[in-house]
């Protein structure tokens, strides 16, 4: 028989410090159990200096939930030509806790404190991103623009 699984802080810790060691700064702790899943559910743990390259899921299935349970993160909307549409600050126990990305959105994250973790949910089963959902206006993650890209999506907060 399977048993409940808790979200505590022993688990926020466990995410957390997987992230800090990570050479991308995140680490994602999945509760489905395979890829093949009808839904992807997992906790995700990102640190401040992680580049997520904004982009954006097609399925007309892939709206993608995101709740914040640790931390402060800054989320970018861009519209289709790169431009900022839309941004907020999400913090555990803040006002604003979580977003709903609707599909085709191009969307980022940013890290604005370290040991920040956020709940995701969106369709599966899981895919690499197309060539179509990456923006073709923001650079690679580990390409030389990457870190100055990083940087203005970071400084959209100060």
């Amino acid at each position: 028989m399977n048993r409940i699984a808790l979200i505590d802080a022993a688990l926020l810790a466990q995410v957390s410090a997987g992230a800090v060691q990570s050479p991308r700064l995140r680490k994602n702790h999945n509760f489905h159990v395979s890829e093949a899943e009808p839904c992807g559910r997992l906790l995700n743990a990102i640190e401040p200096g992680s580049y997520v390259r904004p982009h954006c899921h097609l399925g007309a299935d892939k709206d993608e939930t995101i709740l914040v349970v640790k931390g402060r993160v800054g989320v970018l909307e861009f519209d289709a030509a790169g431009l900022v549409a839309g941004k907020a600050v999400l913090e555990a126990g803040g006002e604003n806790i979580g977003i709903n990305v609707p599909h085709g959105t191009f969307h980022s994250l940013v890290a604005l404190e370290p040991g920040s973790i956020f709940f995701e949910s969106k369709a599966g089963p899981w895919a690499p991103l197309a060539p179509a959902e990456r923006s073709a206006w923001a650079p690679d993650e580990g390409s030389e623009g990457a870190l100055g890209y990083y940087q203005w999506m970071r400084g959209q907060f100060d």
